[in-house]
């Protein structure tokens, strides 16, 4: 699975709303449960603030990485929230945050659901993807962003 797949359109909102991590959190799950007619919110809230306790996802600048395995979920998914203001998200650089890439796993599906985490932090390294990605208004661009960027890293392997 490519990161661009992982990451459909409708599930790219550009503008949160959110001002704190809690409010990202529901807004984005929010997000999910109508895209993909879930009424499995709760357990998703409950499995990204039970990983959210053991430390925070706000890993670098201006970024977190908030997830969750649950059996809420029957494949893996990926919610992106881009802020323009920035979210008070008790990063661990004390920095508020601008993308948050969710991503949701079934609790049997570690593998992808790893090797999904370790290509999105590759393409965290290039300080041009977050820069390209925060410019975007919209969701499609977005998306397009995180296409150019995967095209990239996949010709250098």
């Amino acid at each position: 699975m490519f990161l661009y797949e992982l990451f459909p359109p409708e599930l790219i909102k550009v503008g949160l709303e959110s001002v704190d991590k809690e409010e990202a959190f529901e807004e984005m799950v929010d997000r999910f449960c109508q895209v993909e007619k879930s009424r499995e919110r709760e357990a998703i809230l409950t499995a990204l603030r039970e990983r959210e306790a053991k430390m925070s996802t706000g890993i670098r600048k201006g970024i977190a990485l908030p997830h969750g395995k649950t059996d809420a979920v029957d494949n893996v998914y990926g919610i992106l929230g881009v802020s323009k203001k920035g979210i008070d998200y008790e990063a661990l650089d004390g920095n508020p945050v601008y993308l948050l890439f969710m991503i949701l796993a079934p609790l049997k599906d570690s593998e992808k659901y790893l090797r999904l985490l370790k290509r999105l932090a590759i393409l965290l390294d290039d300080p041009q993807f977050y820069t390209d990605l925060l410019v975007q208004n919209e969701s499609q661009g977005a998306l397009g962003v995180i296409r150019k960027y995967e095209d990239l890293l996949i010709a250098l392997d």
